[in-house]
C-alpha cells in the first residue's frame, strides 16, 4: 500500500471512530473530527501531511502525491 492509501484509510478510521465516539459518549469528539478534516483539506492544498512524513520515514513506498 502507499502512503496515498494509508493516509486516507487512517483518515477514515478517525473520522468513523470520532464520529461513533460523538453519538455515544460526548458531541465534542466532533471536534476531533473536524481537525481530521481540515488537516485533509490542507495537505490537499499545500502538500503538507504529517503522517505522510512518518509514514515516509518507516520506509512505506510514496505514490505520485507525497
Amino acid at each position: 500500500m502507499t502512503i496515498e492509501r494509508w493516509v486516507m484509510a487512517v483518515a477514515g478510521t478517525f473520522i468513523l471512530i470520532s464520529v461513533n465516539l460523538a453519538v455515544f459518549y460526548s458531541i465534542n469528539w466532533l471536534w476531533f473530527t473536524g481537525f481530521v478534516g481540515l488537516n485533509l483539506l490542507q495537505a490537499a492544498f499545500t502538500g503538507f501531511c504529517p503522517l505522510a512524513i512518518v509514514l515516509k520515514k518507516m520506509g512505506v513506498k510514496s505514490g505520485c502525491a507525497f
